[in-house]
């Protein structure tokens, strides 16, 4: 059994405790351990904070800017979450070839993606140009005894 599921949120900070919320009590019910809830519900909302405060283009009038979407995977022994806006994107330092190789962060800038880096097993940045930022990042779950989803 796997549990997934979608949101669309506008860009406003009264959205994020609400994906949140909805992560912490999809988990609480599978039965994933509280403490890996706890990691990723705080990576969740870093994420959602970084969309709320960049995913989008102020006065624009572009409607897809004035939201984000959220959607978290939950299946057997992993929970991947993706959070997606509408922004610029993020400041990248380039490899060969022109790859995405790290996002740039400045000392004011950026500690939330670090904090998402250190809570989690996984983390990709990428840019859709024109279209915005996904970050994606995954843990490996921790079941409480008797879990209903858990691992096979």
């Amino acid at each position: 059994m796997s549990i997934w599921w979608s949101l669309r949120l506008r860009r406003e900070a009264a959205s994020v405790p609400l994906a949140r919320r909805l992560l912490l009590g999809t988990m609480e019910t599978a039965g994933v351990d509280p403490d890996v809830s706890f990691d990723l519900s705080v990576a969740l909302s870093e994420a959602c904070a970084n969309a709320v405060e960049h995913g989008g283009e102020v006065g624009a009038g572009v409607s897809s800017s004035a939201e984000y979407r959220v959607t978290a995977y939950l299946d057997g022994e992993k929970c991947r979450i993706e959070v997606t806006d509408s922004g610029p994107g993020f400041p990248v330092s380039r490899g060969r070839r022109g790859a995405l190789r790290s996002v740039q962060c400045t000392a004011e800038d950026g500690r939330g993606l670090g904090l998402i880096e250190q809570l989690t097993d996984h983390v990709h940045y990428r840019n859709r140009p024109g279209r915005g930022a996904v970050v994606s990042f995954d843990k490996i779950l921790k079941w409480r005894e008797g879990a209903l989803l858990m691992a096979s």
